[in-house]
């Protein structure tokens, strides 16, 4: 008996698994779209404002009862010329980009760090990258912002938003420093007047995990909660360093014996 003969054109078979590959592709991004969570939009000018004041105006003997918390102290001894700013204090130099997670986390910190020496303003509310790790980590962003101190000055280059369109560029000076300092290629990257550098954050963005900005406010009000420990342990790490720069002064901040012990640490 003759065997039946296939009339089942040849094309089938490799039509059936591209449309099972796209079926595949297809419930993945639906599934992502649905399991992603949408970013906060940002907070207007003065509901930022607001928020910087409560984490700026947090009592230094709370900063004191943390300690390092449970930041890591990722600050590392350097050496290489002074580095001094545009308006002649010793520089503390920050390189990072909006969508980047890790550079959302460390912002915290180093705002309210910095705002024991200074004032920032037009600072804005943003989050990292909705497809990156620790995906819409909320945050801000130095893009288009002031500091003014008498003690510091404060530079910063925000290469990208938080969809990884251009910015900022750091000049070929920056760059140098970058190269030389911060040889992993890690961001955010901090250089304190070119004798203390720091690149990574000091923990984990996931501590900050569904969290508007305010909630995250109101959780640095409690020195035992988990954004307390890391955050404002991290900005006593921060402030330590930039105490190294500044000779100790305001004595307001440096001379408390959680800095001054700090400080040993640092090198």
């Amino acid at each position: 008996m003759r065997k039946p003969v296939s009339t089942t054109p040849s094309w089938v078979a490799p039509v059936a698994v591209v449309a099972a590959i796209a079926l595949l592709v297809a419930a993945f991004l639906l599934y992502r779209w649905y399991t992603t969570p949408l970013p906060l939009p940002p907070l207007s000018v003065d509901a930022t404002q607001q928020v910087i004041t409560s984490i700026t105006g947090l009592p230094a003997s709370e900063l004191d009862a943390v300690g390092t918390g449970s930041a890591n102290n990722l600050i590392k001894r350097i050496t290489g010329a002074p580095l001094t700013g545009p308006n002649g204090h010793p520089e503390v130099f920050y390189l990072g980009a909006e969508y980047c997670p890790y550079c959302a986390a460390e912002r915290w910190p180093m705002i309210i760090a910095l705002s024991r020496f200074g004032a920032f303003s037009g600072l804005k509310t943003t989050s990292s990258s909705s497809s990156d790790i620790y995906p819409n980590t909320p945050t801000f962003t130095f893009h288009g912002a002031t500091y003014t101190s008498q003690y510091v000055d404060f530079v910063s280059v925000e290469k990208t938003d938080r969809n990884q369109n251009p910015l900022e560029s750091p000049t070929s000076a920056q760059q140098a420093l970058v190269n030389q300092y911060d040889t992993s290629g890690s961001i955010p990257f901090v250089d304190f007047g070119n004798r203390n550098a720091f690149s990574g954050a000091m923990y984990l963005p996931d501590v900050l995990s569904g969290m508007s900005w305010k909630a995250v406010a109101d959780s640095l009000a409690q020195p035992t909660s988990p954004q307390a420990k890391a955050i404002l342990g991290s900005a006593n790490l921060i402030t330590a360093a930039v105490c190294k720069l500044t000779a100790d002064q305001p004595a307001t901040v440096c001379s408390s014996s959680t800095i001054q012990n700090i400080e040993k640490t640092l090198g």
